[in-house]
């Protein structure tokens, strides 16, 4: 990356970790997915229950390789044989000591924006796991919420769609069908394999330094 458009990025990312921190969450800056990974170590306790829910950006950065590394009990739905399994994972994770994911969008006000269909995902990060671990691209990073809004029907939404087989709308077009009338939060198309069913805005947070997030200087994930 160019010297001068890191140190751009930079401000950004210190700018959201201090917001962040204001709002009760606590927050690092990795460089790199190395530095990332090692962030995540640290925070982690070797033995403890740990477990996530679908990311790219865990794949991506490394961290999913730390986690099936031997270190931690991980509660991993992959293994799951049928879909009755899945769903007793998804209630198992309640009780795990620390529920790693991404998030769909931060904002520089240090918001944490969510969008999930099963809703696994989104109810783990507001409740059960008594840690959670955000670790999110600096390609997630908006302004404010409106900006994560659009961001989640163009940037994130649609290639989840493809890489999940989900027949919606935007799998064949690439943005959400709301896009052409507002596109407020919570509009989109019917059609039952929709990804977008419930939203999560985190900002103040009542419990102090559940929420660890670390905001990593390269593009992850959608």
């Amino acid at each position: 990356m160019d010297e001068n458009a890191k140190k751009t990025i930079m401000m950004r990312l210190e700018k959201t970790a201090e917001n962040l921190r204001k709002n009760r969450m606590e927050a690092y800056i990795a460089e790199n997915c190395e530095e990332a990974v090692k962030i995540v170590e640290s925070i982690l306790k070797e033995g403890e229950s740990i477990s996530c829910g679908g990311s790219v950006t865990l794949k991506e950065s490394g961290v999913m390789d730390l986690m099936k590394s031997g270190k931690y009990k991980f509660i991993d739905r992959s293994k799951a044989k049928d879909r009755d399994e899945v769903e007793a994972i998804y209630r198992q994770v309640f009780s795990c000591d620390t529920f790693l994911t991404s998030s769909n969008a931060v904002t520089e006000n240090g918001e944490l924006y969510n969008v999930d269909g099963n809703s696994n995902r989104v109810a783990a990060i507001c409740y059960g796991p008594k840690s959670v671990i955000f670790v999110v691209g600096m390609n997630k990073l908006v302004r404010n919420i409106d900006e994560a809004i659009v961001r989640v029907k163009t940037f994130a939404a649609p290639p989840n769609c493809v890489r999940l087989d989900c027949q919606t709308p935007c799998h064949e077009t690439g943005r959400c069908v709301s896009l052409s009338n507002g596109g407020d939060m919570p509009s989109g198309c019917h059609s039952t394999g929709r990804v977008c069913c419930n939203y999560v805005v985190s900002a103040y947070q009542r419990h102090e330094n559940r929420f660890k997030v670390i905001l990593v200087a390269e593009n992850l994930g959608y």
